[in-house]
């Protein structure tokens, strides 16, 4: 599956990772990296978190970082996961 990454999805981690590198920039650095992996899992697991508790689909899951929750859609037919923001 490709990952796509919604330009709402990068302004709420660019806000985050700056508020973040406030007060600890390594925190700012191992943030990314972790949240990076957990998503680049998603290629082989589209399903492993869980149904999005914000809306009512199937397809649309919950990926949960440090407090953080970022919505994905899976979508089959394409082979694609938007992950897209309006929760991060």
């Amino acid at each position: 599956m490709q990952i796509i990454k919604t330009a709402s999805f990068h302004d709420s981690l660019e806000n985050i990772l700056s508020y973040i590198a406030q007060d600890n920039v390594e925190a700012t650095i191992k943030f990314d990296y972790e949240l990076s992996q957990k998503i680049e899992d998603l290629k082989d697991f589209p399903f492993m978190y869980h149904k999005s508790y914000y809306f009512d689909n199937e397809y649309i899951r919950d990926l949960t970082h440090k407090g953080y929750t970022i919505p994905y859609e899976v979508d089959l037919e394409k082979r694609y996961i938007y992950s897209w923001n309006n929760k991060i």
